[in-house]
């Protein structure tokens, strides 16, 4: 199962090889559920959301310039890879970094 905008994708492997959606997660679930059948024996591996520096600069409300300061700082949350094409989080990493920073921010005001 894997989040894909905003809405929860999952397929059963097999030959008919088959993709549900829903709004929710637990939705989603129950789509897997009907379709395999109750006494079926489901294998849920979630994939977490992935962010790179614009989708962590998105989620900060940032542009990409700072999220490197930050990095460069030791300040921003450390990636959980770094690819040929930049470094990579776990979006909810990113989203809670943000809340306390935000959070932080809102204190001094």
């Amino acid at each position: 199962m894997w989040e894909e905008d905003g809405r929860w994708q999952a397929t059963i492997d097999g030959p008919s090889r088959k993709t549900y959606s829903a709004a929710t997660r637990d939705a989603c679930f129950a789509s897997l559920r009907r379709a395999a059948g109750r006494d079926a024996t489901l294998t849920v591996e979630v994939l977490p959301r992935l962010a790179g520096v614009a989708e962590a600069a998105k989620i900060m409300g940032w542009d990409k310039r700072r999220v490197v300061t930050y990095l460069d700082r030791g300040t921003f949350p450390a990636p959980i890879a770094t690819l040929a094409s930049g470094r990579v989080w776990r979006a909810a990493d990113i989203e809670a970094y943000a809340r306390l920073w935000h959070g932080r921010r809102k204190g001094r005001r």
